[in-house]
């Protein structure tokens, strides 16, 4: 059985801090939470900041978890109200049907694949492994160019999304082309980059990444359902990938 968890972060914590600033030491504490993995498992993570004095964990596992720990580490062990809810995924992917609308959250990470590294990187020698390698994988850093790798792929993640409602495109809705394609019911949130130390190699990794948030209608369930949870994009382990849906407002399908 899966489940969807919301767990509140205090951002004053010294751990919180650490936690909040590197997505490995986020996703250690999100590992431990989930007893008994088998291999294979995939856990999905977002932390969202709307609100930087009330940031909040969501996390889907395959099995149901106890973030005790993590209410102890970063969050108000000793205050009153719910430290951290968890809820059966199983009547969400139920309301999962062909044409039918919803609201939707994603943090990823846009990337594309090149047969060389950026340009402007440093010249070396390349190794074995590097020479043998297929292509180079290189984020996308402009709004224009994540938007436009999101919305190519929908489709293959089961859904479309609509043409936006809006007299003239909003902020964040246009592409890289203005002549293009109208304007989705789409927009960027937040974008982020950060670099943070990986044990064992010498180069530290950087993670670009973007938030959507928008209105979605499902052209294939069953590849929504995939995508729901196994995820979306590279970077899973480091909070990027969890696809979520909320009714639209208004009870609008």
């Amino acid at each position: 059985m899966t489940y969807l968890s919301r767990i509140r972060i205090n951002p004053l914590r010294a751990a919180s801090r650490t936690l909040l600033a590197n997505p490995r030491a986020l996703h250690g504490a999100v590992q431990a939470g989930v007893p008994d993995q088998a291999p294979g498992d995939r856990i999905l993570w977002r932390l969202d900041t709307d609100h930087p004095r009330r940031p909040h964990l969501l996390v889907l596992t395959p099995g149901k978890p106890d973030w005790t720990h993590l209410v102890e580490q970063a969050g108000w062990p000793d205050a009153g109200g719910e430290h951290y809810a968890v809820r059966d995924y199983s009547p969400l992917l139920a309301q999962l049907a062909l044409g039918r609308e919803f609201a939707f959250r994603l943090t990823a990470s846009p990337v594309q694949n090149t047969a060389s590294p950026v340009a402007g990187s440093t010249h070396r020698t390349k190794t074995a492994a590097e020479l043998h390698r297929r292509s180079y994988r290189v984020p996308h850093r402009t709004a224009g160019h994540q938007l436009a790798w999101f919305l190519e792929r929908t489709p293959r993640w089961g859904f479309t999304v609509p043409e936006a409602r809006t007299d003239a495109p909003a902020p964040g809705l246009t592409t890289p082309d203005d002549d293009g394609p109208p304007a989705r019911e789409v927009r960027i949130i937040d974008r982020d980059r950060r670099t943070f130390a990986k044990p064992g190699t010498r180069t530290p990794v950087t993670l670009t990444t973007a938030t959507f948030e928008g209105h979605l209608r499902i052209s294939d369930p069953a590849l929504l359902r995939t995508a729901l949870l196994e995820g979306i994009g590279p970077s899973k382990a480091y909070g990027c990938g969890l696809l979520t849906l909320a009714p639209l407002p208004g009870g609008a399908r």
